[in-house]
């Protein structure tokens, strides 16, 4: 993490310590844009490995996204996204949001809130 912004890692921080999943976010990364809410680690891990296990053929990766145990960094190294998409054009893919993990050492610029996008 040689190059994070930390304004970026304390905010990140925030959302792990505060267990907060309303802050909104857009970042840059290589070959995107993608805007979402920042959610807790153990939060974006239950819930990615809840859609797996609904999954007749993906419910054996649902076991790798078990929360975390208690060794998580103490300083975040990913921001974990959900209700999240990739801007492409004037809308966003996927239309319903994603779940997202990205290094924050990949975050070019970020700016706080959701951008706005056309559904049409």
């Amino acid at each position: 993490m040689s190059n994070s912004d930390e304004l970026l890692v304390d905010i990140a921080a925030m959302v792990e310590s505060e267990h907060s999943n309303q802050m909104s976010l857009t970042v840059v990364v290589p070959g995107a844009v993608i805007t979402g809410r920042l959610a807790p680690m153990a939060l974006w891990f239950e819930r990615v490995s809840e859609v797996l296990h609904t999954s007749q053929h993906l419910k054996p990766f649902a076991a790798l996204f078990s929360p975390p145990s208690a060794d998580v960094p103490a300083r975040p190294t990913h921001l974990h996204l959900h209700r999240a998409r990739i801007l492409q054009g004037d809308f966003g893919l996927p239309h319903t949001g994603g779940m997202y993990r990205i290094a924050i050492e990949d975050v070019s610029s970020w700016t706080v809130g959701d951008l706005s996008y056309s559904d049409a």
